[in-house]
């Protein structure tokens, strides 16, 4: 099984026909429909709108309908959870939240969480989303899961995007997760970069962005003495493909851009790839 995932689309940065957000989703849409690895299904996991306007998430519903596979979206902090229910009218908000399951999916089941508070930048996970967590979780303890969130739970050393282990919501959703050895993996966004971490047992894949990435910088930061270090930069768009095979995940991080191959296989590298074969099978 191949799962997409797509992260921080920004939508709506520009006028309609001029967003230079869209833009930068249609190159990254076009790679994966039409590129030799679609997937089985797509995640789009939170900020989906720059503004959180209903006109972003019409636009953005019209896109993913187009897709040839089924697509599953989570709000993040950026995003207006009532507006976007309503574009994505079948994804369950129970409680008000939008978190569901997902299942059926060759022996593998994902749980899409909803980690936005009104008004707050970073993650936010209550007492009633950890319940509900907890309790998807107690339904099925034998069946592999990953869980998809906009916010990583990690501290990434960038400082001004950076989680902090303490906040409370951290606590939370590591407390529902405690002894769940189903966990396989935590797939999110938020920071604008490829990034691959350790959490509590489970993998962390923090997948690069639609809309331009932060700068990879990992110097402290003195809050009261802008340094005049790099935020954002204007890099490729980027998603991850995560790949689920005989009971393990492998994580993927590309970009949309235009490349010219190196070599292919043909007459001449057949050699190469018979011997590498045999390798495999020799041990």
């Amino acid at each position: 099984m191949l799962i997409a995932q797509i992260t921080d689309l920004h939508l709506g940065f520009g006028p309609v026909g001029q967003d230079y957000n869209e833009t930068r989703l249609l190159r990254v849409l076009e790679q994966i429909v039409d590129g030799p690895n679609r997937p089985d299904l797509m995640l789009a996991t939170g900020d989906l709108s720059e503004h959180g306007d209903p006109a972003s998430y019409r636009r953005l519903a019209e896109l993913l309908a187009m897709c040839p596979f089924p697509c599953h979206v989570i709000p993040g902090n950026h995003d207006d959870r009532t507006s976007l229910s309503r574009a994505f009218p079948d994804m369950p908000t129970p409680g008000g939240f939008m978190h569901y399951a997902v299942t059926d999916l060759d022996g593998l089941r994902i749980l899409m969480l909803d980690t936005t508070e009104q008004g707050r930048t970073g993650g936010a996970f209550c007492a009633a989303r950890a319940d509900w967590l907890a309790e998807r979780l107690a339904e099925a303890p034998e069946v592999p899961t990953l869980i998809a969130l906009h916010h990583p739970p990690i501290d990434v050393g960038i400082e001004w995007l950076r989680t902090d282990p303490q906040e409370g919501w951290v606590r939370r959703f590591a407390g529902a997760i405690e002894g769940q050895s189903q966990v396989r993996a935590i797939l999110s966004g938020h920071v604008h970069r490829p990034i691959v971490g350790r959490w509590r047992g489970a993998s962390v894949a923090i997948a690069p962005s639609i809309a331009p990435g932060a700068a990879l910088d990992l110097r402290p930061m003195d809050i009261e003495t802008p340094d005049q270090r790099a935020l954002v930069v204007a890099d490729r768009p980027g998603y991850a493909l995560h790949r689920w095979h005989d009971g393990a995940l492998t994580s993927f991080f590309a970009f949309a851009e235009d490349t010219a191959p190196l070599s292919r296989f043909d007459a001449r590298t057949q050699r190469l790839v018979r011997e590498m074969a045999a390798e495999r099978r020799s041990g």
